[in-house]
């Protein structure tokens, strides 16, 4: 028989992956949110470099294929090597049954995994064993379902690449590591979004159908299994091409160094983009980023807050008028780009309400969301800190009885909570908020009779408000002032709300919809509140978590990051602050026009005093960023610094206040006063973050 066709299974699935990739990057290549064009030789990375990475991760993923490949024999069913390799398995099965194995130590569903697995495969030896005329049937079947698995996953992965990518505009990426993690809302959320059922009946038909059609091209390996010197041959080419490899992928993937995100995401293989986030989702700021001496980074840092003394961000926040004690509620709205709003130049009247309400209010028209997710958004609002690199302080473990938003209101005697209509379980709201002195109201907390619509994500909008408004109506009867934090969740995937309540069905599941019932809802609680006795007393602020997409050609496109924040009070006259300021300045600059004296840590300023130098800080959980003098100066992991000169792209018939298209062209000589401040930010809050000097004042 012909060496190679021993090799029939491996390059069978190699092509079949190929074959899918390939397809894959062109739907991508075209999707819509690609908003980019491709050079020839931008095309020849995507698909060459993108072909030859493919290439070397199945080499690692079939690592598997292998190992079932080589121990096909039917030697080891002669005497006694039969029974000896039996009595192992049950042996095995016993220790792991036993509810005393090394397994048990942590706990979960591994134990149960590891008896289904090991009980299989005993039953199966035995069979083998025992019954040989049944040998050849059952190993065609293993071999079957071994090519049946390997072809779903690969179906898999491609449908979950693209549903990833309508999403983010990226490959996989932090963000689906997380997302493992809450399986039952993210496995609802796709239930809830996607037609299931005719996408898995036509996943598992194609699986079929493909994998009869590589079974015919590979089954002579069980027909006529391979010898012992053959499977060594076989194994050392294996061996070599996994060795390779493991030096192969890693080094194409510094290629991915175009000025063009898109290019570098398309060449890119999504698998291995999944490893690197699963292995990166803690990144030391002075192991991977450009950093200073830490005096000077300090001495820097003082520049921008020339209160401070030492290494540390304390500061005494003074004011020259009475203290304002009226409550105050935080609305933090969920996915809710600027570009939703009328006043940015949106036609499609998807903000009525919220169009409306701005125009009484103090309005921020020139803020930047600190991150792409909305656990960054909380603690932008939360901590007032700089999005460092990794995780969101929300969800590390060290996040408990820090200087926050909420420490400041318990300080001046308000009651503080955070009100959540989903699960606060999910990307750790709970532990957070509940460790830094908040009281939850979320999901949990609602009696049957109060949730009139819910999805994956949680009771909708209204009847969060509804519950919201009860709650404060208790509370203003204790004589005490209020703070409360409230974070939306209609206006997320799959965009389901009650029907009959906007000119847009829910059962359609669209973004303007999911955005219009949000406007819808908020207009129905301001109509509630009004109509309370601590209405006028009320201060209501008003923001986006973050965007509703980060795709864009750079790695931080200006226009993903802009939302839409303001402050209503009842009967104070209406202004606008167009001064470029941070999403983590937003609760600083509440406490300025409420005269909080206070001892303070934050990052944020209050951006209405006559000393706020303009600045904004945007970033993902590797690239971070600072918008100063018209440029963006972004730090990167491997202490990589790249700046861009931002040029505006206005669009016609929208003021110049709102105008949120910027050009992002390579600075060609780089502005280092810059490079160092925005190093100075992000390394001091690290610092701060590292040595637990951000704790709050006992």
């Amino acid at each position: 028989m012909i060496f190679y066709k021993k090799l029939s299974p491996f390059y069978n699935l190699a092509l079949f992956y190929f074959i899918i990739s390939f397809l894959l990057r062109i739907v991508l290549l075209l999707h819509p949110i690609t908003q980019s064009s491709f050079s020839f030789t931008e095309s020849l990375k995507i698909f060459g470099l993108g072909l030859l990475s493919d290439f070397f991760v199945f080499v690692i993923a079939s690592v598997f294929l292998w190992l079932y490949l080589i121990f096909i024999s039917n030697s080891k069913y002669n005497k006694p090597s039969g029974y000896i390799i039996l009595g192992g398995y049950t042996i095995l099965f016993l220790y792991v049954a036993s509810g005393k194995s090394i397994l048990d130590e942590y706990g979960g569903g591994l134990p149960r995994i590891a008896i289904i697995f090991i009980g299989i495969k005993t039953v199966l030896f035995g069979l083998l064993l025992f019954v040989p005329k049944l040998r050849n049937k059952i190993r065609f079947w293993l071999f079957s379902f071994v090519i049946f698995l390997y072809v779903l996953l690969i179906l898999q992965n491609g449908i979950s690449e693209f549903f990833f990518w309508n999403e983010f505009g990226v490959k996989y990426n932090f963000i689906a590591v997380n997302y493992l993690i809450y399986t039952n809302e993210v496995i609802g959320n796709i239930m809830q979004s996607y037609p299931v059922i005719p996408i898995f009946t036509a996943l598992f038909l194609i699986t079929g159908i493909v994998t009869y059609f590589i079974l015919k091209k590979s089954r002579i390996y069980i027909d006529e299994i391979p010898n012992f010197k053959t499977k060594l041959k076989i194994s050392v080419i294996y061996i070599v091409l996994f060795l390779i490899s493991l030096v192969a992928i890693p080094t194409l993937s510094k290629t991915e160094n175009s000025k063009n995100v898109f290019v570098n995401e398309l060449q890119s293989n999504g698998i291995y983009k999944f490893y690197l986030a699963f292995q990166n989702n803690k990144l030391d700021y002075f192991k991977f980023y450009e950093t200073l001496p830490k005096e000077k980074s300090f001495v820097l840092l003082k520049q921008q807050f020339p209160t401070i003394s030492g290494q540390n961000s304390i500061q005494k926040i003074k004011s020259d008028s009475v203290e304002n004690h009226k409550n105050v509620v935080l609305i933090t709205i969920e996915s809710y780009s600027a570009e939703f709003m009328k006043m940015y130049g949106n036609e499609k009247n998807i903000t009525p309400f919220l169009d409306s309400l701005a125009q009484k209010s103090l309005q921020f028209t020139n803020l930047y969301a600190a991150g792409n997710r909305t656990v960054r958004g909380l603690e932008a609002v939360t901590l007032c800190l700089p999005p460092t690199a990794g995780e969101s302080v929300v969800k590390r473990e060290d996040n408990k009885n820090k200087f926050s938003t909420g420490a400041i209101f318990k300080q001046k005697g308000y009651d503080v909570k955070f009100m959540y209509g989903g699960d606060a379980f999910f990307d750790n709201m709970q532990d957070f908020y509940s460790g830094n002195g908040y009281e939850i109201v979320d999901k949990s907390s609602f009696t049957s009779g109060e949730i009139t619509f819910s999805n994956v994500w949680g009771v909708c909008d209204e009847d969060m408000y509804n519950k919201a408004i009860k709650v404060m109506s208790a509370e203003a009867k204790e004589n005490k002032p209020f703070f409360n934090h409230i974070m939306t969740v209609s206006n997320h995937r799959p965009f389901t709300y009650p029907n009959n309540k906007i000119d847009i069905s829910g059962d359609i599941k669209s973004r303007d919809g999911g955005v219009k019932y949000t406007d819808y809802s908020l207009r129905k609680f301001f109509e509630m509140a009004s109509k309370q006795s601590w209405f006028t007393n009320t201060v209501f602020v008003i923001v986006a978590d973050h965007c509703a997409s980060s795709a864009g050609k750079t790695e931080l496109p200006m226009d993903k990051y802009r939302i839409p924040a303001f402050i209503y009070t009842p009967g104070i006259k209406p202004e606008k602050c167009t001064k470029l300021m941070s999403q983590i300045d937003l609760m600083p600059t509440l406490f300025g026009l409420l005269h909080f004296d206070y001892q303070s840590k934050f990052f944020g300023q209050d951006v209405l005093k006559s000393d706020y130098k303009p600045r904004a800080f945007i970033a993902t959980y590797q690239d971070l960023g600072m918008i100063r003098d018209n440029v963006l100066t972004i730090l990167s992991p491997k202490q990589q610094v790249k700046q861009y000169q931002l040029f505006l792209t206005p669009k016609k018939g929208v003021s110049p206040e709102y105008q949120i298209h910027y050009e992002e062209k390579p600075l060609k000589n780089k502005r280092t006063d810059l490079i160092n401040q925005t190093i100075s930010f992000y390394q001091t809050a690290s610092d701060i973050l590292k040595r637990k000097e951000y704790q709050k004042f006992q």
